[in-house]
């Protein structure tokens, strides 16, 4: 019978009402963090800074016959500066670099993110399957981030951050 148009907006990680309030980077591609942008206090010393970043989505349905047939969605992801911090004595380029690309590794889970939404057939429980596409990603997102820090030994291991650097940078350029 005609088509409804039913608007499901999830922001996840932090409400929106937060988010309004809380400062947010949003990551575009030839833009790159500086130390300027750690704004958060230093929640202590067993590491030399710290990246706060996550995703962010929001969807609509269409739905005909009551039963979606279209689902239109937006994912972002964003870096904190309130909740990002660093010690300017134990910092350099290189740990800017590291911290970087914890913000660019969030991104390419977006892309994954969108990728799987966008291949995804969903049904009228779309909000429950968006969800749970957004748990795994984020449960994946995650893990990823802990071996990319195991692997560089959180930036020490220069030959290493250089090797993730490229691959990130690689992935990124797609």
């Amino acid at each position: 019978m005609g088509f409804a148009k039913t608007i499901g907006i999830v922001m996840l990680l932090f409400l929106i009402s937060n988010e309004i309030q809380e400062e947010t980077i949003l990551w575009e591609k030839n833009k790159k963090l500086s130390w300027s942008d750690f704004k958060g206090t230093a929640q202590n010393n067993r590491a030399a800074a710290i990246t706060a970043s996550g995703l962010t989505y929001r969807f609509s349905t269409t739905k005909e016959n009551n039963r979606v047939v279209d689902v239109d969605f937006e994912v972002f992801s964003y870096f904190y500066p309130n909740k990002s911090w660093y010690i300017p004595e134990l910092c350099d380029t290189v740990i800017l670099s590291h911290e970087q690309l914890h913000f660019d590794i969030t991104e390419v889970y977006a892309q994954k993110f969108r990728n799987r939404l966008g291949k995804a057939t969903f049904t009228n429980n779309v909000k429950a399957e968006v969800k749970a596409i957004y748990n795994q990603i984020n449960l994946e997102l995650n893990d990823y981030q802990d071996v990319y820090d195991l692997e560089t030994d959180y930036s020490r291991d220069r030959e290493m951050q250089m090797v993730w650097n490229a691959r990130i940078d690689s992935v990124l350029r797609d």
